[in-house]
């Protein structure tokens, strides 16, 4: 067996604590030591008050588990039409560090294995194409399966053209696929079938295969979709069908779908929204899908219901937009900015503010303003939406979006073209990304309830290990202390977190940490992104280095110089010979008025590394578009703390 390995606090230390062990003989009474047990009332004769060992009681996290919620496979019909042939079973062995084939025939292997995996194949007739790509003798009567057998056995363009009919003509007006893909009992078999495959990899403590779908509203080509993540086992899953765009594509009814199934069963289960660039403005939206005013219920069920936001992924980077955010000059990260999901409609400038997570939040302040309750008060989380049953986030081993998108010398100009005649580019999708979670152990209910109180951070590929702790006192020295955790806990609120009415003079301070993926890059710099609601009811952002290595010093200006280039162009290589393997600071927000409410958050960037296409132009000996990125600085982002003036 593959067993993850999980990552502990104490790397962020300086150096390594020697370990003195203390051996003491304590005479027990004889009818403790017939027993060999104690009862409280001895126990608290013969041992103090405080327990010796300082870790006895503690109840805090001390591991973030990596993951991905968002991958597909061959069960998924759009997966499939694209030539994915690896199934759930192929992806849980990769996630947990096995080598596997992929679907062109490629051995590839995880560097690492990951901690934990989310199935999460569409709702919409989950697993019903693998057999119209069969050629099933019960589906191959109707005309319409007929001709998408062929197609789909014509290749991936093929298949191309019946994933954008499926989307646009079916899924796309809310209709169902035809009759012989609707039958109760087979999707029923289906879906039993996907949750007994995460039942027989899920090995709690080493391994979590967490259960999981998409439900994947498409209407008009705008992204609406979520993943759906049980905290339950299949016990309780199957009592209920993944609920999909087929049924509503209306986010509302998936919320009251949810509660049904929490009401019949008594488990648990949340949705996490992703590609807010796709949706054309719809995804935080100021009213309903229906076009109505928000009210405080919309606003009650949504935060209740979608408590993460999936912000990277290989569609883009979903954290913030030049147009947003002019004065961050590492605003234009991986930006997918043309239109919707099938570019049906192209992108108006408008839009743009209710699809990014940055003015999302900000957006949150205004509207918990109107309503009482902020809709949009989301954590942070990354994963990649893969389509190949790999779960590959690493730029140096990047299996792409689809099959057509495995390694290839021309992958990087293949393009996917939608009957709006546009398309997307081979190099336009990005090696991302994976879910950090602080839980207290690597089980279902741990890392489901580490999501549901947004103990999390996004991560676009490096798992890189980051802490963010929000109080009213800390101070220098806790930034030195080693046992960083303790001090977080102790004196304030993680990621996640809130922090209400300031007391009488004071600021609050921030407590950050980051350490370097262990196999990965230097550390350029850590920053805090506040965004709050002015004295006016206008919204605003403002983002400050906190921390950042080597001699640097801002200029005039304020910004920091930049760390530096050490890419190797013609081996696409990097030296960590400049940035840092750790930052720590603690900081005081210098520009805190206590009357009004506000967020914060911590991105970290690494050095400059080689993109992907970078890694390919040297694999394959080639030469691509001058416009094609080839360096990149990879980046983290973690869930914010909200600061809300009454309690």
């Amino acid at each position: 067996m593959v067993r993850s390995r999980s990552m502990r606090l104490s790397v962020i230390q300086t150096s390594a604590l020697a370990a003195v062990v203390f051996l003491t003989l304590i005479v027990l009474p004889a009818s403790a030591q017939e027993t060999d047990t104690i009862d409280k009332d001895t126990a608290a004769k013969v041992f103090p008050k405080k327990p010796y060992s300082p870790y006895v009681g503690r109840a805090y996290p001390t591991h973030v588990y990596f993951g991905d919620t968002h991958l597909h496979t061959s069960q998924s019909f759009d997966a499939v039409m694209f030539g994915t042939r690896l199934g759930p079973e192929d992806a849980y062995r990769f996630a947990r560090g096995e080598a596997v084939i992929s679907s062109t025939g490629q051995r590839v292997q995880l560097s690492r294995p990951l901690d934990f995996l989310v199935v999460a194949d569409h709702a919409e007739n989950l697993g019903t194409m693998s057999a119209v790509l069969a050629g099933d003798p019960e589906l191959m009567g109707d005309w319409t399966l007929k001709r998408w057998h062929n197609l789909m056995n014509q290749g991936p363009d093929g298949g191309l053209e019946v994933y954008s009919e499926v989307v646009v003509e079916y899924f796309g007006k809310s209709q169902p696929l035809p009759g012989p893909l609707n039958n109760p009992k087979v999707l029923h078999s289906l879906w039993e079938r996907n949750t007994a495959m995460a039942e027989k990899y899920n090995d709690p403590g080493h391994f979590t295969a967490l259960i999981g779908y998409e439900w994947t509203s498409n209407t008009g080509g705008n992204n609406l979709h979520r993943v759906v993540v049980f905290r339950d086992s299949a016990e309780k899953a199957n009592q209920v069908l993944p609920f999909s765009s087929l049924d509503s594509d209306n986010p509302e009814n998936l919320w009251k779908a949810l509660e049904a199934y929490e009401q019949k069963t008594g488990g648990s289960v949340l949705a996490i929204p992703h590609n807010g660039n796709l949706s054309n403005g719809r995804m935080f939206e100021i009213v309903d899908f229906a076009g109505n005013p928000l009210t405080r219920k919309y606003a009650e069920t949504r935060s209740n219901w979608e408590p993460l936001v999936e912000a990277t992924q290989m569609k883009g980077d979903g954290e913030t937009h030049p147009f947003l955010s002019p004065n961050d000059e590492f605003a234009s990260f991986e930006r997918w900015d043309r239109g919707n999901l099938d570019l049906s409609a192209d992108k108006k400038p408008e839009m743009l503010q209710h699809e990014y997570v940055r003015s999302a939040l900000k957006l949150g302040l205004k509207l918990e303003k109107e309503l009482g309750v902020n809709p949009y008060k989301f954590g942070l989380i990354g994963s990649t939406d893969s389509h190949t049953g790999l779960a590959t986030a690493d730029s140096d081993n990047n299996f792409g979006k689809l099959p057509a998108y495995e390694p290839s010398a021309d992958r990087w100009k293949h393009a996917s073209t939608f009957p709006s005649g546009k398309s997307y580019v081979g190099w336009e999708f990005v090696a991302a990304g994976y879910a950090g979670v602080w839980a207290t152990a690597n089980t279902r209910e741990a890392l489901w309830d580490a999501m549901k109180r947004k103990e999390t951070y996004a991560t676009t590929g490096p798992r890189m290990i980051v802490r963010f702790f929000g109080g009213w006192d800390f101070d220098n020295k806790d930034a030195q202390t080693p046992n960083l955790a303790a001090v977080g806990y102790g004196k304030g609120v993680p990621m996640g977190g809130d922090l209400q009415q300031a007391p009488s003079g004071k600021s609050p301070t921030f407590l950050v940490a980051a350490l370097k993926d262990p196999t990965g890059a230097n550390l350029d710099r850590l920053q805090v992104v506040k965004g709050w609601l002015d004295s006016k009811g206008d919204v605003q952002e403002k983002v400050y280095d906190v921390a950042w290595s080597g001699s640097r010093k801002p200029a005039a200006d304020g910004k920091l110089p930049p760390v530096g280039n050490t890419v190797d162009m013609k081996s696409a290589t990097y030296a960590n010979t400049i940035g840092a393997p750790q930052l720590i600071t603690t900081w005081k927000d210098p520009d805190f008025d206590a009357s009004l409410e506000a967020f914060y958050y911590v991105r970290v960037l690494e050095i400059p590394t080689p993109r992907w296409t970078l890694y390919d132009v040297v694999k394959f000996g080639i030469t691509m578009d001058p416009k094609v990125p080839m360096v990149e600085q990879q980046r983290a982002y973690t869930s914010p703390i909200w600061y809300k003036p009454t309690k």
